[in-house]
C-alpha cells in the first residue's frame, strides 16, 4: 500500500516533501485552495527540484479557477522538472469555490475541461471557449523542449457521487475519496469498485487513494488534546463549515454528521448566523478550513466529533483501521499534515513503515 501526505500548500512545502520523501512516503498531494493556501504550482515546482522520487500532485485542482491552457502549461512545466512523476488531480470544487461563496461547478464542464487538458498535453488541437468565444488552441513550440509532454501524467478525480464515480471509471482514472470513518471509507470503495465494473475495466487496474486527517494518540491521551486539536480538529470543523453554509443559503441539511454531533452542527449552525459581513459569511465561516480550529467553532468540535471525523486513536487501531481499507481496495493512504503540526510526520512515518 502506498502512503502519502496532503498540504494545506505553502510557498516552502518542499521541505515537507523532502522529509516525507527520505521517510518512504511514495506521494505528496498538494491543495489547490487559493483563498486559503499558497499556490500549488509555485510550490510544487519547488518540491519537484528538491525531491528524486516522490509523486507531486494537485490534490485537487478546480477546473473554473484556472483555465486549461494554463493547467496544461503548468503540468507540462512541472513534468519537465519531476519527468513522470506528476499527478492531475482534479474535482468539482468545495474548499477552493466555497471559500469563494459558490457551490461546485457542473460535472460536463469538468469532463470538458479534462479532456482539453489532456488534448493539449497529447499535442493536438482543442476547442477553447473564453469571453464567449471559440477557438482552436495548441501548445505550439513543444520541440523546444521549455515543458514536457512525452513522460505520462497521471489522472486521479475526487468522486464522492454516483456520477463523479460513473466518469472516473469512464476515464480510467485514479479516484481520490476524503474518508473520516473506516465503514464510510468501505462503502464508498465497494460503490467505485462497481462503477468500475460497469465501465467494464479491469479490477486490479482501479487507484484508489483515501485522504484523512488524524492524530496518533499517546497512551491515555484523550481525542480533544491540544495535540489531538490542532490536528485533527480542523478535519470536524470542515463537517460544521459545510453545515453552516447549507443552513445558511437556506438548503436542507445535506451534510451526514455523525450520529452525537447533532447538536454540535445546530450549535455552530447558531454562531454562524452572525458572521459579518453578511452577504458573505463564507469569508468567516471558511477561514482555517482545514488548518485551523477557529476559537468560536472550539465548544463544537468535542472530543466525539474528532473521533467520528477522523483517524485520530492509537498507534495500533490506526493501523487496523489503515488495513480494513487496504482490504477493501483502496491502495494510497494520504494523511494531511496541519500547518505547525510537521512533527507529525514522524507518527505517520512509523505507521507507513507498518505497511512497507
Amino acid at each position: 500500500m502506498d502512503f502519502g501526505i496532503a498540504i494545506p500548500t505553502a510557498a516552502d512545502s518542499w521541505k515537507l516533501v523532502q522529509r516525507a520523501e527520505e521517510l518512504g512516503f511514495t506521494h505528496a498531494w498538494f491543495y489547490d485552495t487559493q483563498m486559503l493556501n499558497a499556490d500549488c504550482f509555485v510550490a510544487m515546482g519547488a518540491a519537484a527540484v528538491n525531491t528524486q522520487r516522490i509523486r507531486l500532485g494537485t490534490g485537487v485542482l478546480v477546473p473554473s479557477n484556472r483555465i486549461a491552457p494554463v493547467a496544461a502549461g503548468s503540468l507540462a512545466s512541472l513534468n519537465k522538472l519531476a519527468p513522470g512523476r506528476i499527478d492531475f488531480g482534479v474535482g468539482t470544487g468545495f474548499t477552493a469555490r466555497r471559500a469563494m461563496g459558490f457551490g461546485a461547478m457542473r460535472l460536463k464542464a469538468m469532463e470538458t475541461y479534462i479532456a482539453q487538458v489532456y488534448g493539449l498535453l497529447r499535442g493536438e488541437i482543442v476547442e477553447f471557449e473564453m469571453e464567449g468565444e471559440r477557438r482552436k488552441i495548441r501548445f505550439l513550440n513543444p520541440e523546444l523542449g521549455l515543458i514536457n509532454t512525452s513522460d505520462p501524467i497521471v489522472l486521479h478525480l475526487s468522486a464522492f457521487g454516483p456520477r463523479t464515480r460513473a466518469l472516473t471509471a469512464k476515464l480510467g482514472a485514479g479516484w481520490i475519496d476524503f474518508v473520516g470513518t473506516v465503514e464510510n471509507g468501505i462503502r464508498e470503495v465497494e460503490a467505485m469498485r462497481t462503477a468500475w465494473r460497469d465501465a467494464g475495466r479491469a479490477a486490479g487496474d482501479l487507484q484508489a487513494t483515501a485522504f484523512a486527517l488524524g492524530c496518533v494518540l499517546a497512551d491515555g491521551e484523550p481525542a480533544d488534546s491540544p495535540r489531538a486539536m490542532a490536528q485533527a480538529g480542523p478535519r470536524a470543523a470542515v463537517m460544521l463549515h459545510r453545515a453552516a453554509d447549507e443552513a445558511l443559503a437556506g438548503l436542507k441539511p445535506g451534510t451526514a454528521m455523525p450520529a452525537p454531533a447533532g447538536g454540535e452542527m445546530q450549535g455552530y449552525i447558531a454562531v454562524a448566523r452572525s458572521f459579518e459581513p453578511k452577504d458573505a459569511p463564507y469569508l468567516h465561516n471558511h477561514r482555517g478550513h482545514l488548518m485551523f480550529v477557529k476559537p468560536e467553532e472550539r465548544p463544537f468540535v468535542t472530543a466525539d466529533l474528532i473521533r467520528a471525523t477522523s483517524f485520530t486513536a492509537s498507534e495500533a487501531e490506526i493501523k487496523a483501521r489503515i488495513a480494513l481499507l487496504r482490504d477493501a481496495g483502496y491502495t494510497q493512504f494520504t494523511i494531511q499534515i496541519v500547518p505547525g503540526q510537521e512533527a507529525a510526520l514522524a507518527d505517520w512515518a512509523r505507521i507507513r513503515q507498518a505497511f512497507a
